[in-house]
């Protein structure tokens, strides 16, 4: 466990240690909710196994806009970091073991970081990584079509396509699940995929 982020955080054992003491394990069952948009995020969490997504409220229709899996560390950031509501919620979708982390813990990790510059540069290569998924979402709206937008996430994250429900599928995508019914109908009839 943890082993990604000790490979992409060199610290000394002890600072490890110290922070691995911080983490409380937690096992949920699908269907949790981990934090609810508008609440202010007080923690960070690490999927050990299972999945969470991320969604908003949409005139009550909750729409989809990331998926967490294993080896992942998430939070709403924006709460996070400056304790505003969260725009977002987290659920999880799966049976998950969770490990979860207070905010003041985190601060003390990320003064260790901030204070190496090769930490620093891993630390923020890392949470680019995520803006730049977001960003990707968000173009793909604009220039893509339903039918491209599945085939993209069909071969990007094919491991979450085999996993979650066809309605969360639908609602990261911004379709119903009768046009992705469709959609992926159309594919199978012309070997998109």
């Amino acid at each position: 466990m943890f082993e990604h982020i000790k490979n992409k955080f060199p610290f000394p054992k002890e600072k490890w240690r110290k922070l691995l003491n911080s983490f409380e394990r937690m096992e949920v069952p699908p269907k949790t909710l981990l934090l609810k948009e508008g609440e202010i995020s007080y923690n960070a969490f690490y999927i050990e196994k299972g999945m969470v997504r991320a969604w908003y409220n949409n005139d009550g229709k909750d729409v989809t806009f990331q998926f967490f899996l294993e080896n992942t560390m998430f939070s709403s950031l924006e709460s996070f970091k400056k304790g505003l509501p969260s725009m977002v919620s987290f659920e999880t979708i799966e049976p998950c073991v969770l490990y979860k982390i207070k905010k003041q813990d985190v601060e003390v990790f990320l003064e260790e970081v901030y204070e190496n510059p090769e930490l620093r540069k891993v630390f923020m290569d890392a949470l680019f990584e995520r803006v730049f998924d977001y960003m990707k979402h968000f173009f793909s709206f604009i220039k893509d079509t339903p039918q491209q937008r599945y085939i993209n996430f069909a071969k990007e994250k094919p491991e979450i396509i085999k996993r979650i429900p066809q309605h969360y599928i639908a609602s990261y995508l911004g379709i119903t699940t009768v046009h992705l019914s469709r959609i992926k109908s159309k594919i199978l009839k012309e070997k998109l995929l």
